[in-house]
């Protein structure tokens, strides 16, 4: 991901709520005799894909989306989204908490982490964690710690000791861009339009 094609500004939530997606996996499948199947992963992780166009919304509404689209250079430089699916270190009713997820294991030396996430034996790097919502502990005590939240980096003011559990708790934002070029908006009715089309694709490390 570059961050020099980054802006680290948000979509305005409105325009966000009817939003559409989730998580993709490219996986090749190939059919072998007798009905047999060969699968391979041509993607080690997954990327997520959304759609925030077609819903009915007001002119003010229409023109902030093509603000904010003019300000990006449409498919150019890329931003925050907050997937209300998937926006946090927890389950999504809950509160984070500091012990959610285990981001690392102390050896010493070591202060400096990624903040993760766990979908089973998987793991996601957050690399948007919400400025101000980051917690960390170290076998459960809550540690001091500086949180890059442009990087989702961590940097503990102390090493944990050997075999320590570092985990965290944050909410957190997806950096995607716009994947399409032009805005194709449909006035519905006096004062009200759509906008037919607006697909998102997260940017991935």
């Amino acid at each position: 991901m570059s961050l020099a094609q980054f802006h680290e500004v948000s979509l305005p939530a409105p325009l966000a709520l009817a939003a559409s997606g989730g998580p993709e996996r490219r996986v090749e499948v190939v059919a072998l005799t007798g009905g047999r199947e060969a699968r391979n992963a041509v993607w080690a992780g997954s990327r997520r894909r959304w759609e925030i166009g077609s819903a009915v919304t007001t002119l003010d509404g229409l023109q902030a989306l093509a603000a904010f689209f003019e300000a990006r250079g449409g498919r150019l430089h890329g931003f925050r989204f907050r997937d209300r699916v998937d926006d946090r270190s927890c389950a999504p009713g809950a509160l984070p908490s500091m012990l959610d997820q285990e981001i690392g294991t102390g050896d010493g030396a070591q202060t400096v982490f990624e903040l993760t996430k766990a979908y089973g034996d998987w793991r996601r790097r957050i690399w948007k964690p919400v400025a101000g919502s980051v917690s960390v502990a170290v076998d459960g005590v809550a540690a001091a710690a500086e949180v890059d939240a442009a990087t989702g980096v961590v940097t503990l003011a102390a090493a944990p000791a050997e075999g320590a559990v570092v985990t965290a708790g944050f909410l957190f934002d997806c950096p995607v861009r716009f994947d399409v070029d032009r805005l194709d908006i449909n006035l519905e009715a006096f004062g009200a339009g759509r906008v037919i089309r607006v697909p998102l694709i997260e940017l991935v490390g």
